[in-house]
Order: C-alpha cells, then sequence, then structure tokens
C-alpha cells in the first residue's frame, strides 16, 4: 500500500509536470525575432491600452525619431526660457513643454499614442494572420481582413513595425526646423539686450 502511494504521488508529479510544460509551450509567444512573434506582442499590447510596450516593436528609424523629438524638445524649451522675452516665451512654450516633459523616446511614444489614437489606429484590424510576404528584410503582415502592416527586421534581429515611422520622422525633422528657428531668435534677442 505504501509503494502504491508513492506510485501515485509519483504518476501525479510527473503528469503536473508535463501538463505545466504543455501549458508553458501552449501560451509562449513566438520569438520576437519573427514577424508572429511581434505581431503577437503588439496585438497584446494594444488589447492591454499599453502603448509603452509597442515602442520596443516599432522600427529603429521611429525610435530614434522619438528620442530625437524629445532631444530638440527639450532643447527648444530651455533656450526659450533663457533668451526669449516674456510675451514670446508665452506663445513659444506651449508647442515644446509637454514633447520636453518625455523622460525617453519610449515615453513619447506613449503619449503621442495616447494623443494621436495610434492604439485605436490598431485596433480597428489587430485581427489573426492570414498571411505573411517576405522581400529581403521587410516583411508584411495581412490579416484576415485584409488589412497590412509592415515590419522591418532591426539590426539584432527583431522586427519592427514600420506603420508610424513616416509620422515621427516628419516631426522629428519639423522640430528640428523649428530648433533652428529657435536658436536664431534667441540669439537675437539676446544681442538687442
Amino acid at each position: 500500500m505504501l509503494a502504491s502511494r508513492k506510485q501515485r504521488l509519483l504518476v501525479l508529479a510527473v503528469a503536473l509536470i508535463a501538463i505545466g510544460v504543455g501549458l508553458y509551450f501552449a501560451v509562449r509567444y513566438p520569438p520576437d525575432t519573427t514577424v508572429e512573434g511581434v505581431y503577437a506582442r503588439i496585438a497584446r499590447a494594444v488589447g492591454r491600452d499599453d502603448p509603452t510596450t509597442c515602442f520596443a516593436y516599432l522600427e529603429n528609424d521611429a525610435q530614434h525619431a522619438a528620442f530625437t523629438i524629445v532631444d530638440y524638445a527639450k532643447k527648444a524649451e530651455a533656450r526659450i526660457r533663457e533668451a526669449y522675452p516674456p510675451e514670446d516665451r508665452d506663445r513659444e512654450l506651449p508647442r515644446y513643454e509637454a514633447l520636453a516633459q518625455a523622460a525617453s523616446g519610449a515615453e513619447l511614444w506613449t503619449q503621442l499614442a495616447r494623443d494621436n489614437g495610434y492604439l485605436v489606429r490598431l485596433r480597428k484590424d489587430m485581427s489573426g494572420i492570414d498571411k505573411i510576404v517576405y522581400a529581403g528584410e521587410r516583411a508584411t503582415v495581412v490579416t484576415v481582413r485584409g488589412t497590412r502592416y509592415s515590419f522591418r527586421r532591426r539590426p539584432n534581429g527583431i522586427w519592427g513595425l514600420t506603420l508610424f515611422t513616416a509620422e515621427l520622422e516628419s516631426e522629428a525633422a519639423r522640430i528640428a526646423r523649428d530648433w533652428e528657428r529657435i536658436q536664431q531668435a534667441a540669439n537675437d534677442y539676446e544681442a538687442a539686450r
């Protein structure tokens, strides 16, 4: 009877381990070095209303643009505070304060995603994958509803969503031009004093 009790406990332990391993592989995502893995992570983040997690799965150019926006916004805010007269400072600061408060590109992305409805745009059709079309370092996910999401392989092997790259790069270019204008105006204000 004692041996049979030990045998039953052993069988139960083996069964629990097998169930645990099976569940682990059943709920585990494909790696983020695959388009399927990145798409699944983005879909999960969208479902949880978590734009910060999405930032890790944007392509490098989009991430760099977000960091550039933060850097220029911080410089612009500081220079405006330092050199602009009060009436011009009050007019110009609101354009840069919110952007400058972001601690990082990821935090800025989170702010922009909420303000510009990026997750709402994704939520409209983050349906199942119908097919993936590969073209070298690029891939396109075609959903069962026909929406296409483009990805680019990053140097670290992780695929990055390209959907927001153009918007972020455009904003980075705009704020870089603004910085030049702000710097020139600040120099002029200082020279006039």
